[in-house]
């Protein structure tokens, strides 16, 4: 069944109009044999009581707030076209603030005041931008986006390009300036009803979500606290369709494996006196980690570097290095670096424990030592979020889209709504759907894009307006 369009599809392909279902029931059942008119009784009854289906409609002023995104559809395509066409890789400071310029004239029309915060000039990053309106009615909202994207200047440009009716391509299309434009969108449809008056709510699109500037307790200082000061957490990362959003995503830390052993000739390898050297050393390691960590759901590490041999540099700003490797001496010292993923701070501690452990036991002649460095903390599911994913399941069945449902953490990477996760309700994945990220060829979904505004629109005025 899809929510308002009040259908449902039984068995035999025999579908019903829960429109007529009060008035021609009794046609329909008496046409119907007596244990198939039961088994339609019971789908009624369900979808009537536990679905609310005649009880939520769409009310006439979320109507409005469709009917006017639907006719400026072409304006939103623009505004992303724009966007897309200005490269604004996260390294690209005047590429970040020129994309922030353009939207921040756009909140200036749906009624917010904005303004650019600075980062220090050793992080190299180029800013944020927030818009604010400031109000007392319904929850404070706080709605989460980035400028940036992950193609710097020196990387093929890709403009925003129609591949067809319902597909265009471009760098950053859908991540994630396509979701920028879904919040913008939605705003201006809102401030141009009159329906943001009194509400509360600041917009932050960082400039440097896809590489953050490092310390991120600077860089983020100003995100957290100002997310603190609100009640609910929208996040416009890529959208998995229409019927899915992000009520959890994983962490992720990294970490990094030193050892070191006994050198000498090869032919003595093994022995007492020799002993393994580190290489084989490593190779123990890496693959105890497999075998004991990795079928534990929502956790993944991965050894993204390696490097020893009978002499080695490791660069470790750069993450590169150099090693020579000379079959007939045991290996002295080794070098592996990697990340590690998770879903709660609690999954986290414990894989790091047994990590530990496992490195403790050293092959004879070895030594070896594991360090850890956190990263983005992990946005852990909690009954909050599902609170706020049960306004948007209401939403998109009034909508006619059918139901939402929270998708699966482990799809989805770390992200900015990680930082706040702990201090309010959360959802992320509201942004514009579409294939490929991070890759050239990155394309949206124009079919969905409209969709996904009014979604955004319905959902913003009924947190900010309770019933």
């Amino acid at each position: 069944m899809r929510g308002a369009c009040n259908t449902i599809l039984l068995k035999n392909d025999t579908i019903f109009s829960l429109r007529y279902c009060r008035k021609h029931l009794l046609l329909i059942l008496a046409s119907t044999n007596i244990c198939f008119m039961k088994k339609i009784l019971i789908v009624v009854a369900t979808l009537l009581v536990t679905n609310n289906i005649f009880s939520q409609p769409l009310s006439d002023t979320e109507k409005k707030i469709i009917s006017y995104i639907n006719r400026h559809i072409p304006d939103s395509e623009k505004l992303l076209a724009d966007a897309v066409n200005i490269n604004s890789g996260s390294l690209n400071k005047a590429g970040v603030k020129q994309v922030g310029d353009v939207f921040a004239k756009e909140f200036v029309l749906a009624g917010f005041s904005t303004e650019w915060v600075n980062l220090p000039d050793s992080l190299n990053r180029a800013g944020h931008l927030v818009a604010i309106r400031k109000g007392k009615k319904g929850k404070k909202v706080f709605i989460i986006g980035h400028l940036d994207t992950v193609f710097e200047p020196d990387m093929p440009f890709s403009p925003y390009t129609r591949l067809n009716d319902s597909t265009a391509t471009g760098q950053g299309a859908s991540d994630m300036k396509g979701g920028d434009v879904v919040v913008i969108a939605a705003l201006q449809a809102l401030q141009s009803l009159e329906l943001l008056n009194d509400a509360s709510i600041t917009v932050y699109f960082t400039g440097d979500e896809e590489k953050a500037g490092i310390p991120t307790s600077v860089s983020r200082k100003d995100f957290i606290e100002r997310a603190k000061t609100c009640d609910v957490a929208l996040a416009f990362e890529g959208a998995n369709g229409l019927n899915s959003v992000a009520t959890a995503r994983r962490g992720s830390s990294g970490w990094k494996l030193h050892v070191t052993a006994k050198t000498g000739h090869s032919s003595g390898v093994f022995t007492k006196g020799s002993g393994y050297g580190a290489i084989y050393e490593s190779a123990r390691i890496l693959n105890r980690f497999r075998e004991e960590l990795s079928t534990e759901k929502y956790l993944t590490f991965n050894p993204g570097l390696i490097i020893g041999g009978s002499d080695m540099q490791y660069d470790e700003k750069k993450s590169k290095g150099e090693a020579i490797g000379k079959t007939n001496i045991i290996s002295p010292e080794v070098v592996v670096t990697g990340d590690l993923r998770f879903l709660t701070e609690a999954q986290k501690e414990s894989a790091r424990n047994k990590m530990r452990a496992i490195v403790a036991q050293n092959l004879n002649g070895s030594k070896a030592t594991i360090s850890f460095q956190d990263g983005i903390p992990a946005m852990e599911p909690t009954e909050g979020n599902n609170r706020i994913l049960k306004i948007i399941d209401q939403t998109t069945k009034a909508m006619g889209l059918g139901a939402t449902q929270a998708g699966d953490p482990g799809s989805r990477g770390a992200g900015d709504i990680s930082y706040i996760a702990k201090y309010l309700d959360c959802v992320d994945g509201l942004g514009a759907s579409g294939r490929g990220a991070h890759a050239p060829g990155e394309t949206i979904n124009l079919k969905e894009f409209p969709f996904l505004i009014q979604r955004a629109a319905i959902l913003i005025y009924r947190l900010t307006n309770p019933q």
